[in-house]
């Protein structure tokens, strides 16, 4: 599609909301909201540090990462059976379809549910047959991809690969979460080159907290074949010139970015730099329960904030398809679906 037809800005939130959207940056037990997690807590008898639901809420006052992450590994242990697994995708794809998601690639953690004595096929079982759930009673396509926690030890990575290989044809990629500052990707070196004789599709969470460093690195060291977050490459001049070049995507969360205060105002976030410099920029909600938006808000406040119009509202969609990992057919059916619904708006 080469001409945008023209949209108000009193019009461009309804168009937000209504284009095919793939998400490529979630981590599912960031969907966790805090209703859920009490209904979860009650059901496995788990004594929770918050009084009640309102009490989850105000928790919900991040001023890093970590802080963040405090809390997002107390509401991941009330998960212990697949039903809950399940239960928590289930929640997720559903809210995904009604903000015309209709491809996602959800990230998981095992080693936050294995160190608590979950097993491995638990997990996976339940969050798949979400997924499978999901093609069939949404239309929505889902796939999983693994991460490893990088505060943790290679070592424990290469455990817990060890761990998922009887399940290799339920998730289609690893990817590199938790803290960033101090986990450099290189540490992942070998578990990654592993991955890669395997088969899996490679990703890497690099420049959301850590330095431009961290994403060169990603790429020449992991491999990787998708930057998350990424933002911090706006650093080095260089390294933009290689994304442009390379056609590397940036899995990009605006209001994560915001909460997580990588940005000090969501006026001041720097996607339409990335998308003028030619960077396969696209737009995620990360752990959109805590953060305060699943798909459509991040699309609709950030545009808002930014003043970014319909061209970059297409650019972004059409980019989420192209730095998906699904089939090239399937790719050009969901851009055909893209440029059917700009064209009829």
């Amino acid at each position: 599609m080469t001409a945008i037809p023209p949209i108000t800005a009193e019009r461009l939130p309804e168009l937000l909301r209504r284009m095919p959207k793939a998400e490529l940056h979630m981590h599912i037990e960031g969907s966790l909201e805090p209703e859920l997690i009490f209904e979860l807590a009650r059901r496995n008898a788990v004594q929770l540090p918050y009084a009640n639901v309102e009490a989850l809420h105000r928790a919900y006052a991040f001023t890093d990462l970590q802080s963040f992450l405090d809390i997002y590994y107390a509401g991941a242990s009330v998960l212990r059976t697949e039903q809950d697994f399940f239960d928590m995708a289930w929640a997720y794809l559903q809210r995904a379809a009604a903000d015309n998601v209709v491809h996602a690639e959800i990230f998981f953690d095992p080693q936050t549910h294995t160190a608590r004595g979950v097993e491995m096929g638990t997990v996976v079982a339940g969050l798949h047959r979400a997924c499978v759930q999901a093609e069939s009673d949404l239309g929505v396509s889902a796939s999983l991809i693994l991460c490893f926690l990088r505060h943790l030890s290679e070592q424990d990575a290469f455990e817990t690969l060890e761990q998922a290989q009887p399940f290799l044809g339920k998730f289609i990629g690893v990817g590199l979460d938790s803290s960033e500052v101090g986990h450099p990707p290189e540490k992942f070196a070998r578990v990654f080159a592993r991955c890669r004789e395997l088969g899996l599709h490679l990703v890497a969470h690099a420049g959301e907290e850590g330095p431009p460093a961290y994403v060169w690195n990603a790429l020449d060291v992991l491999k990787v074949e998708r930057i998350d977050h990424g933002v911090q490459s706006a650093r080095d001049p260089a390294l933009m010139q290689r994304l442009a070049r390379e056609r590397i995507p940036l899995t990009v969360c605006p209001l994560s970015n915001l909460k997580l205060r990588v940005f000090p105002q969501l006026t001041d976030h720097n996607i339409g730099k990335l998308l003028e410099a030619g960077l396969v920029a696209t737009v995620n909600s990360d752990d959109p329960a805590y953060f305060g938006g699943y798909m459509n808000d991040n699309f609709i406040q950030t545009f808002a904030a930014t003043g970014l119009a319909a061209p970059q509202a297409y650019q972004l969609a059409k980019n989420s398809f192209e730095a998906s990992f699904i089939e090239e057919p399937r790719k050009r059916g969901y851009i055909d679906l893209l440029d059917a619904t700009f064209a009829a708006f």
